[in-house]
């Protein structure tokens, strides 16, 4: 079930359950450390979630203050940077069977999902990386290097563009979700089942982390973001933590004014 909205409508930063849109940037403050962690605080995982993947741990960065921009030195020496990871571990190992998309593969096919048609982000990521990653922007950039780097599954979201905050659930199959077929922007539903990311007005991203939708994807505009950090065993704590300072280390550098927090999300009861 999605989760109830914030109910701190004191905040500029969150305001009928939406993130105020940005039309003037000097009559919009950056939001606090305070006010982002209050947000991240009502993120949830479903316990089915857990039931599927006792092992599961998602690691939430919001961040504010973003002044956006076209790649630069700093995001290309990143993206140079993954492309050789991925080149000298795809010279070692087959990429499906480089241990965290192995483990991710194996989560896929557990909610009925065919691994070999929809591949989680970090695979498609890392075959991409062998003929050289897209250059968007350097916030897109960014987050797509520390994917490769660290081997991890990595989402980027528009924080102002979220309603609620956001959840992992198994769909019902009746939730809404946008997407692009033919050019065309169309809602679809998920598979009853499958493992959603989502807020109180639809589904975020399909397939744990196989595709985003439109509604809260980054743009060339955006300056409030959300990232998600999926891992699986056997990546450790200590990696998952290790990817998020290197994301942090990199946001930190896309305006003067940037806010930071984050937020583990993990099995309790494990």
């Amino acid at each position: 079930m999605p989760t109830q909205a914030p109910s701190r409508q004191s905040s500029r930063w969150l305001s009928s359950n939406r993130i105020q849109p940005r039309t003037n940037e000097r009559e919009a403050a950056v939001a606090t450390t305070q006010e982002l962690e209050a947000y991240l605080a009502d993120a949830h995982i479903a316990p089915e979630v857990f039931d599927l993947r006792p092992d599961y741990r998602a690691l939430l960065l919001a961040v504010d203050g973003i002044e956006p921009g076209a790649s630069d030195i700093r995001s290309e020496t990143l993206l140079l940077k993954a492309e050789s990871h991925a080149a000298a571990s795809l010279a070692a190992q087959a990429v499906e069977d480089l241990p965290h998309i192995a483990a991710w593969r194996e989560a896929y096919r557990a909610f009925g999902a065919k691994p070999q048609r929809t591949r989680n982000s970090l695979e498609a990521l890392t075959r991409r990386a062998e003929s050289g990653l897209p250059r968007v922007n350097r916030l897109t950039d960014i987050y797509n290097a520390i994917s490769v780097i660290h081997q991890i599954p990595l989402g980027g979201e528009d924080l102002q563009k979220y309603r609620g905050a956001p959840h992992l659930t198994r769909s019902e199959g009746t939730e809404a979700f946008d997407t692009v077929a033919a050019g065309e922007t169309i809602l679809e539903h998920p598979d009853a089942g499958e493992v959603i990311w989502g807020d109180d007005e639809g589904v975020t991203c399909r397939r744990w982390n196989w595709r985003q939708g439109r509604r809260t994807a980054l743009t060339d505009d955006t300056h409030t973001a959300l990232f998600i950090l999926d891992a699986l065993e056997p990546m450790t704590d200590g990696a998952l933590t290790a990817a998020a300072d290197d994301l942090e280390d990199a946001l930190s550098h896309l305006g003067p004014n940037i806010t930071l927090a984050r937020r583990l999300l993990a099995n309790n009861s494990k």
